[in-house]
């Protein structure tokens, strides 16, 4: 049973960074997915998949795993891209090109 300890990225639909200042951690499926021949649905036995944990920092996720024994990979988290140019500053009045249009 591993565990991957990360931090998740926003919702497309996100505007704010809500629900991303927590790492999280989630198992890696133990056994592989089956299709269900009467639905067609797919489905697993793997229980722990469904099971997702959400910490303050890090460190807390990390030694959760520790204290339990469940092995983990941790998963740094990309920088985020600043904008450096406003929309504003298309119309501003020290406009460094001329407008276009």
């Amino acid at each position: 049973m591993t565990a991957r300890i990360f931090k998740a990225a926003k919702n497309a639909m996100q505007s704010g960074m809500a629900k991303t200042r927590d790492w999280q951690l989630d198992y890696e499926p133990e056994q592989a997915r089956v299709i269900e021949p009467l639905m067609g649905w797919t489905s697993s036995t793997d229980m722990k998949q469904q099971l997702s944990l959400h910490f303050d920092t890090k460190e807390d996720a990390v030694a959760y795993c520790e204290r339990e024994g469940i092995a983990y990979q941790v998963i740094e988290p990309k920088g985020r891209i600043e904008r450096k140019v406003a929309y504003s500053d298309n119309f501003a009045f020290g406009r460094q090109e001329p407008w276009s249009h």
